[in-house]
């Protein structure tokens, strides 16, 4: 696996600011390294039973067993006859685990993603339980210290009924989805994110990190951890290739509050 030193570099993006598109100069297995200490990886496939796994998850994902938050985003493609003609691009995603409070939407307390409550979800839930949990020993061989750590900010700050594993809270898969520069400022800290991405026939889609001039491929069946947490960043515009074509995120990630 390749070594990445990333040094900071003067930028100025801000939270909120659209992330546009920028070609990806991570393209192969590696590993990212701060003050000399491993902080994230990148794996441009998994293999085995894991990818065996993610296939199932996506397709079920993708599928009508599984209850979805929709949008739509209205793209220009150019003018027809006179008149601008545009694209609709459907997009959608699931949360699965645990939800915590939130004060502004006036929901003082934590609850449980009601996906779980969904029958016929039941296979998409299992499979991503098990992604989840196939997703730790990578952690343990490609970040030890940190995965030892987030075992242990786990233990201290999440009651038991809200883990979604030992190192996890919550999932939310993403279909189709670019997202603005922003910070994972609700995650627990000293922590990392697990991202495994799905995707046939589209580019862009990539992981910016501006902090260190990074830009992450995120290519089908592969794996991505990283502290979410500690850096802006943003996925760069997605382009769709066919009617068939699509990218998919299905991400892991801790929480804070979840107290006993």
């Amino acid at each position: 696996m390749k070594e990445l030193v990333l040094e900071l570099t003067a930028h100025d993006i801000k939270v909120g600011d659209k992330c546009g598109y920028k070609a990806a100069n991570v393209t192969e297995d590696t590993l990212f390294i701060v003050d000399n200490v491993p902080v994230g990886f990148y794996l441009k496939s998994v293999d085995g039973a894991i990818k065996q796994l993610l296939a199932i998850a996506n397709k079920e994902f993708r599928s009508d067993n599984v209850p979805k938050s929709e949008m739509n985003r209205v793209k220009p493609l150019g003018k027809k006859d006179g008149k601008i003609v545009y694209d609709r691009i459907t997009q959608y995603s699931t949360t699965l685990g645990s939800i915590a409070p939130a004060l502004h939407m006036r929901r003082p307390y934590a609850s449980i993603s009601s996906v779980h409550q969904k029958k016929s979800a039941r296979p998409f839930i299992k499979a991503m339980l098990l992604l989840c949990r196939g997703a730790e020993p990578l952690m343990q061989e490609h970040l030890p210290e940190i995965y030892l750590k987030q075992k242990e900010v786990i233990k201290e700050n999440v009651g038991e009924q809200w883990q979604f594993s030992e190192l996890f809270t919550s999932s939310i898969s993403n279909y189709n989805i670019a997202v603005d520069y922003h910070r994972d400022t609700k995650n627990l800290q000293d922590t990392v994110n697990c991202i495994f991405t799905k995707r046939f026939d589209s580019t862009g889609g990539y992981l910016n990190v501006p902090d260190y001039d990074v830009t992450i491929e995120c290519g089908d069946n592969s794996l991505l951890c990283y502290p979410a947490w500690h850096n802006i960043h943003g996925v760069t515009p997605i382009q769709i290739q066919s009617s068939e074509g699509y990218r998919n995120s299905l991400i892991f990630y801790p929480l804070k509050g979840f107290g006993d």
